[in-house]
């Protein structure tokens, strides 16, 4: 305002903004690291410079099946229209080198008797409508083959055999797509976020997994992945370098029984790449987990597989999942509102490493969990007594209000009597 009035210059205006500017210091933030498998399972990587495109076209089949909604959608349907308008062509070619076009022929005369290929068919209008008649096996009793011609006989075992290959490729893919086993996928949910807290004495990753359908995933396993950038001791830059970690899973098969929300669980020791990562060092790390949940489904005996990822932003250090699954009349029940949450709980900062070698920080830690446990149940039995204290005080105060003051009567000679009613 003062500028625009010219109380104030307009170079002095921009000069103080420019040197405020330059006071405040910038704090630029971490460039975000590309994920390799994103949160709905879908493979983040590009394919450039493909040289060989014919390989896609060798396998026909899948590649139709791999494209998009749209694009099957025009296949399918331009697949369908040129096949009869080619036989449409020739349906026409054939009726015109045997003279069903010629006007004479329309009307002959009872001395001879015209008998064309293929009856009412004097147009290419015709014949496409004869051609759409024949692929589909739809008859309207207008237009029908004759024994004049062995051409078109011909031609119509051609079409027949080339209608069916379309229709038993494209409702093929058709059927694939709809039935792909990524579909099932969807209904196969991860916790949003992992954690990291002591379970049995052990520091534990932990991430939760559940199906939201009630038929379920036969043989389903669970697989956790550290893809991370590596370098050798020779000086070779692995960028995506894959670590398989085992799963704690009491059962020797492997597999888990996914009928409810389970939560899997990865035991931090020695084999494990965050073996030396403690909680300070947890945002540094530039590291992926990817979890993949293979099985069979139960209704279509189809494999599906599932995917999610963890970054480090999203992995909760001394946090433990709430307990969901509830038995209410005799059934039990899972809520799948508190899916993804979590509460925290004590945990050693430190990594894997030091408390294998210093048993002592999972104690004190344990001992620091159990005083704050016993002073925040003090504090809670404290509040409780002063609200009910406060309470008694409100109670006493209302009821005393309650009772009735006493009234004085002053007799004619001066005198004072109290009387209480």
């Amino acid at each position: 305002m003062l500028a625009r009035k010219s109380i104030i210059p307009e170079e002095y205006v921009l000069a103080r903004i420019a040197a405020e500017n330059l006071r405040k210091p910038r704090i630029r933030d971490r460039p975000r690291k590309a994920r390799f498998i994103a949160k709905n399972g879908a493979c983040n990587l590009a394919h450039k410079n493909i040289r060989e495109q014919g390989r896609f076209l060798q396998d026909i089949f899948t590649t139709l099946v791999d494209l998009k909604w749209r694009h099957t959608l025009v296949i399918f349907t331009m697949s369908f229209l040129c096949s009869w308008l080619l036989f449409a062509m020739m349906w026409w070619l054939v009726a015109f080198a045997h003279g069903d076009m010629d006007p004479s022929t329309e009307n002959p005369s009872n001395s001879t008797k015209w008998t064309p290929c293929v009856t009412c068919v004097r147009s290419f209008t015709s014949a496409f409508l004869f051609s759409i008649e024949v692929q589909v096996t739809i008859g309207f009793g207008g237009r029908m083959m004759t024994e004049e011609c062995p051409l078109a006989i011909t031609v119509l075992i051609l079409q027949n055999i080339v209608g069916l290959i379309i229709n038993a490729v494209m409702l093929g893919c058709i059927f694939m797509k709809t039935a792909q086993a990524h579909r099932r996928a969807e209904t196969l949910i991860f916790s949003r976020q992992a954690v990291i807290a002591i379970r049995n004495g052990k520091l534990c990753f932990m991430f939760r997994v559940g199906d939201l359908r009630k038929s379920m995933i036969i043989s389903a396993s669970v697989r956790i992945q550290v893809v991370r950038k590596t370098t050798t001791p020779e000086g070779e830059v692995i960028p995506i370098h894959q670590v398989d970690i085992p799963v704690d899973n009491p059962i020797e098969s492997n597999n888990i029984f996914l009928v409810a929300p389970l939560i899997i669980c990865h035991v931090i020791d020695k084999q494990s790449p965050l073996y030396d990562i403690s909680a300070s060092d947890l945002a540094l790390q530039d590291l992926e987990l990817i979890v993949i949940l293979e099985g069979v489904v139960e209704t279509t005996g189809i494999t599906t597989q599932a995917r999610t990822s963890y970054v480090a932003e999203e992995i909760l250090w001394g946090h433990r999942f709430v307990p969901i699954v509830t038995e209410e009349e005799g059934v039990y029940a899972v809520d799948y509102s508190k899916f993804g949450n979590t509460v925290k709980v004590a945990a050693p900062r430190c990594s894997a490493r030091e408390l294998d070698e210093k048993p002592s920080i999972l104690i004190q830690t344990l001992q620091k969990s159990e005083l704050s446990h016993q002073n925040s149940l003090r504090k809670r039995n404290s509040m409780r007594r002063n609200n009910s204290i406060r309470r008694s005080n409100s109670i006493r105060r209302t009821n005393s209000s309650l009772i009735v003051p006493k009234v004085q009567f002053i007799t004619p000679e001066g005198s004072q009597s109290a009387s209480e009613t």
